[in-house]
């Protein structure tokens, strides 16, 4: 009598009517399985469970799936594991098998581990976390640390990111605000250009420190402070208050250009120890790329026309006004303005007045005809004066636009013989 020796349960001690092949082909899947279950039972557990709702299965979802008093399915993506596939009905095991052994299913605990060791990578060699969206790393060029980056501030704005994930990120320099990196990067180039320049902001809008482009990031930043205060683009108020503790003046209300022309100024005071007398600097001094000699003497003679924050501070580096300068610009502005309509009678005057003693109306660019004018005073007496009437240039200037006057001018130019009209 054969023995059953061996035999499976239930066949008698009967060999079964299948063949080697045959019962390899049962046997794999459930060996595979069993494997899969013996190196994470979370994972087959979960795969075998409908989801008829459709939708992925992760965070609480997943710890239903997987049953109660079992953690290994952490919420907000903390040993969370996401179902690849939806299944609509139970799975038989061999089914299950043969797609398992068909597909390799990466957790996200090594996931996770493959980001992080990208950004610790980063880190070490940049020392920080500012990454570009688009950048991909590795060895091979094809990991897209920005994006994996980026998808891990979601998942922490939206409170599902692990909080001792959140602490790993934080030891590397992780950017939660993007807007605040730049900013503070912006800061401290800012306080870098500022030790340079006498602490002073006032850069021009190409200036570059460092490789950053300081002049336009300044630039931005007033700008955002004329948008009112919570609509999109304004300026926080705590960064404002940054910049003001390096330069309370970075932000004028006065042109930056003002603001540029009087940092330059004091740089010349500092030079001087403070020993400089601005009424006896030459005109044409030229300091720092700025006409220095021009400017201070147009705020000595302007005085009366500044904000009295602007005399400020020109006071504090020994700048004052000039009562004769002040006296002559306030006669020149008192007198009455000339119109467009004058200043074409005057120039036609003086046209008709060089052709009678040339006899031809070829004036050279830079002449100047003198010409007696009547001219009436404050108190309405009238007296006669002689201007300089740049002639060759207001001949030039109406020829330019002579689509814009009227015929009866044309005809008047015509008369003394002036071709073009």
């Amino acid at each position: 009598m054969t023995s059953s020796r061996g035999m499976p349960p239930g066949t008698g001690g009967l060999l079964p009517l299948t063949s080697p092949a045959e019962q390899t082909s049962r046997t794999l899947p459930r060996l595979q399985i069993t494997a899969l279950r013996s190196h994470d039972a979370k994972v087959v557990e979960a795969l075998a469970v409908p989801q008829k709702s459709g939708k992925r299965t992760k965070g609480r979802s997943a710890e239903a799936a997987v049953g109660p008093g079992q953690s290994g399915v952490g919420a907000g993506g903390s040993g969370a594991f996401t179902l690849p596939v939806r299944f609509q009905t139970p799975v038989d095991e061999n089914v299950l098998a043969l797609f398992i052994a068909s597909r390799v299913l990466v957790g996200e605990t090594q996931l996770w581990r493959e980001g992080i060791g990208h950004a610790r990578r980063w880190f070490e060699e940049t020392g920080g976390l500012d990454v570009p969206y688009s950048a991909l790393v590795g060895e091979m060029g094809n990991y897209p640390l920005g994006k994996w980056l980026s998808d891990r501030r979601g998942e922490n704005a939206a409170g599902e990111l692990a909080s001792y994930r959140v602490e790993m990120l934080d030891a590397l320099g992780m950017i939660w605000s993007v807007s605040d990196a730049r900013f503070e990067a912006g800061l401290d180039w800012a306080r870098v250009w500022a030790k340079g320049h006498g602490g002073s902001l006032a850069a021009p809008a190409r200036a570059s420190v460092g490789g950053y482009a300081i002049g336009t990031g300044l630039s931005e930043l007033r700008a955002s402070v004329q948008v009112p205060a919570g609509e999109q683009g304004s300026l926080a108020p705590e960064r404002r208050r940054a910049l003001e503790e390096i330069d309370p003046w970075w932000c004028p209300i006065w042109p930056i250009t003002w603001q540029r022309a009087y940092a330059t100024a004091r740089l010349w005071w500092l030079d001087t120890d403070g020993l400089v007398d601005w009424t006896a600097l030459p005109v044409d001094t030229v300091f720092e790329g700025e006409q220095l000699g021009r400017w201070v003497k147009a705020q000595r003679a302007g005085w009366p026309g500044l904000e009295a924050d602007q005399r400020d501070l020109l006071s504090a580096i020994g700048i004052e006004a000039d009562a004769e300068l002040v006296a002559a610009k306030a006669a020149a502005e008192a007198k009455p303005k000339v119109s467009r309509t004058d200043r074409f009678a005057q120039g036609l005057a003086a046209l008709a007045q060089f052709v009678e003693r040339e006899r031809h109306p070829r004036v050279p660019r830079p002449h100047k005809e003198p010409l007696e004018v009547s001219v009436t005073g404050p108190g309405g007496e009238e007296s006669t004066e002689v201007v300089h009437v740049g002639l060759g240039t207001w001949l030039n200037n109406q020829k330019a636009r002579r689509a814009k006057l009227s015929p009866g001018q044309l005809a008047q130019l015509a008369e003394h013989g002036v071709e073009w009209a």
